[in-house]
């Protein structure tokens, strides 16, 4: 799949802007504080109607307007999917083919995007919180049941929390309420992880030889899901709800006692090893970046399997910050084979075949040519 057209109205430093782009790649050549990564977020938000950089939408709206909108089509096997997001200060409203979709989870996954962003870079030694993120933002663009389950978990976790807080300060005594939402969130935990066991083993599959292939044969690369209730993925559903039915059980006082729920989707990380190492501890920087970067690369080939189409590529300021050996992989990966949009202050320096024949654009002050 790829993007043929963009317009954006409102949207960060851009008042108007359109453009149509090839299904090859892009390169967006610019100073900082352009607007070369807003061009790069507004496709990522229209797939996505989320940002990668904030969690405030008010940020993507122009200075004093009312509301950012962005528009733009989707070039697919099966045909064309015009696609639009209007984002304002009462939310969002999402439309495919021109139809308001009831739900976002209903429009997520219409074009599916990678982004690949410098602060990706960190997505070993960041915090569990960016690496729950990661796996969330992928599994939603290819499941909208996922995304269904995860807002399920976090609206009976925001209850069940609310509830500890009112036993926590004595305002409630009666524990049964406790016992149904921890029912309802213990079903809900175990279908989250569940599919997030089964898409770690996939990205594991994918993942493995492009880290071999970028180390030169000398490392492999495992990953380990490690969830915090006893739960494994060979576990069937009905066992991994009793795993956190007993995992609840066992920690109902120390919940009371703090006020929150202690155990969950929302508690889980991912630990990379290679060669058996935890890369995150023992790890070099660059152990780290090849890793980031095989995670990233076995995304297009996971996406592909599940969808039968490959999702559209967003580098945004990343060749830069790799090395010329780990360019020219990521370069020949993604040859030919994905769309793909570069921004960068500039190309010297990088002597690869992918980038003369990319087609090449130029921002400055919030235009685009």
């Amino acid at each position: 799949m790829f993007i043929k057209e963009l317009s954006l109205r409102n949207y960060r430093n851009y008042k108007e802007l359109t453009a149509e782009f090839e299904n090859k790649v892009n390169v967006i050549l610019g100073e900082n504080a352009q607007g070369k990564t807003n061009v790069m977020e507004a496709i990522y938000v229209l797939a996505m109607a989320k940002s990668h950089r904030t969690s405030n939408d008010k940020d993507l709206i122009y200075w004093d307007e009312e509301y950012a909108k962005i528009e733009g089509r989707a070039e697919k096997q099966n045909g064309s999917v015009p696609m639009q997001l209007v984002i304002s200060k009462k939310g969002k409203k999402a439309k495919l083919n021109h139809i308001e979709q009831q739900k976002l989870s209903q429009y997520v996954g219409a074009m599916n995007v990678i982004m690949f962003a410098p602060e990706d870079l960190n997505l070993v030694k960041g915090s569990p919180q960016v690496r729950r993120r990661f796996i969330d933002m992928e599994i939603g663009q290819v499941s909208p049941v996922y995304l269904h389950d995860l807002n399920k978990f976090q609206k009976v976790m925001l209850q069940r929390n609310q509830y500890l807080k009112q036993l926590q300060m004595k305002r409630q005594t009666d524990r049964t309420m406790l016992d149904v939402l921890t029912s309802q969130l213990a079903e809900s935990a175990a279908k989250v992880v569940k599919k997030r066991m089964e898409f770690i083993g996939k990205l594991e599959k994918w993942a493995q030889p492009v880290h071999e292939g970028i180390s030169r044969g000398l490392e492999t690369l495992t990953i380990e899901y490690k969830a915090s209730a006893d739960v494994s993925e060979a576990s069937s559903l009905s066992k991994m709800i009793e795993g956190y039915e007993e995992k609840f059980d066992k920690i109902k006082e120390k919940e009371i006692e703090r006020g929150a729920t202690l155990a969950g989707p929302h508690r889980d990380d991912l630990l990379f090893f290679v060669n058996g190492r935890d890369v995150q501890t023992f790890g070099s920087q660059g152990q780290q970046r090849t890793t980031a970067l095989s995670l990233k690369l076995a995304e297009i080939d996971l996406i592909h399997e599940e969808i039968g189409e490959y999702p559209i590529l967003l580098l945004d300021d990343v060749l830069s910050e790799l090395d010329d050996y780990r360019q020219s992989h990521l370069l020949n990966t993604i040859q030919g084979k994905v769309q793909t949009f570069v921004t960068t202050t500039s190309v010297e320096g990088i002597d690869h075949k992918t980038l003369k024949e990319a087609t090449t654009y130029r921002v400055s002050k919030g235009t685009l040519t």
